[in-house]
């Protein structure tokens, strides 16, 4: 396996940059410019709850927060062992990886997508990667999983040293699917869901945030209010060790049987079902 560098920036002796834009920072660019130049658009994450995944609660952090059920999450612990992660891990690790926004690196394997203009084109997309297949075989297994068709997935990498972290964010509903789904790799992590207008049902007029704990080779799906509702996010502080996720998702039904883009749609599986795909 290639070395990782000791900033966590890069590899085989490239140079040290970020793709960082806007309002959003990493460590990098932020020793680089002067942290008085750069201030972290993500607040330190107080979360109020934590998810149970075996009640399906979210559970207040003390006895006078009551607890309420938090619908859409589902959590399966190792559900990759030890030598599965390793040789996933080698294998991303062979191909490159792409700087991205606020200390992150990835690699996709999908389609070329113009959410804005909500145009689609297969471009160079091949399939998703050979050693997905079984994966995805076994995620077909989970009843919560059951017909689940990925046509993308998404390798991000995190690192402290970096200041890696992502935005609470809704993913695109227009192209992807119900469920969204991810892999958990090389380190434990956590999990934010937010909800920015509060939980009147549960008593909360600000802000409500929930951890989500996600195990080192841990399954989460986030589905239902959690897909829809509820914003999902990384926080830099929940980084402790170098950590790596693959994020598959499904085609929403305006590609699918029916739909107005049903022929797309079924180009896309047929190109991802190959599993000959390299990073696009």
């Amino acid at each position: 396996m290639r070395q990782q560098a000791d900033d966590g920036s890069r590899c085989d002796g490239g140079v040290s940059s970020c793709a960082c834009k806007g309002i959003r920072t990493c460590l990098l660019c932020e020793r680089l410019k002067g942290k008085a130049t750069f201030e972290t658009n993500e607040s330190k994450a107080v979360h109020h709850f934590v998810y149970d995944p075996e009640t399906g609660l979210a559970v207040g952090r003390n006895a006078e927060t009551a607890s309420f059920p938090f619908p859409g999450v589902f959590l399966r612990e190792s559900f990759i062992s030890e030598e599965e992660e390793e040789e996933l891990i080698i294998s991303m690790d062979r191909d490159a990886w792409n700087q991205s926004q606020s200390g992150r690196r990835k690699q996709d394997f999908g389609p070329k997508v113009n959410f804005k203009k909500k145009k689609v084109r297969v471009g160079d997309f091949s399939g998703l990667p050979p050693l997905s297949q079984k994966l995805v075989l076994r995620m077909q297994q989970e009843p919560s999983l059951s017909g689940f068709q990925p046509v993308e997935q998404c390798n991000l990498d995190y690192h402290p040293l970096r200041g890696s972290a992502i935005d609470p964010h809704l993913d695109d509903s227009w192209l992807w699917g119900e469920r969204l789904v991810t892999v958990n790799l090389l380190s434990d992590t956590t999990l934010t869901m937010s909800l920015e207008e509060g939980l009147p049902e549960a008593g909360q007029s600000r802000e409500v945030r929930v951890a989500v704990r996600l195990p080192r080779r841990s399954l989460v799906v986030l589905d239902g209010e959690a897909r829809h509702r509820w914003k999902h996010a990384i926080h830099r502080e929940d980084i402790h060790e170098r950590r790596v996720c693959s994020t598959f998702r499904e085609l929403s039904a305006e590609f699918l049987r029916g739909g107005n883009q049903e022929e797309l749609g079924t180009q896309l599986l047929r190109t991802a079902s190959s599993f000959r795909g390299t990073p696009t």
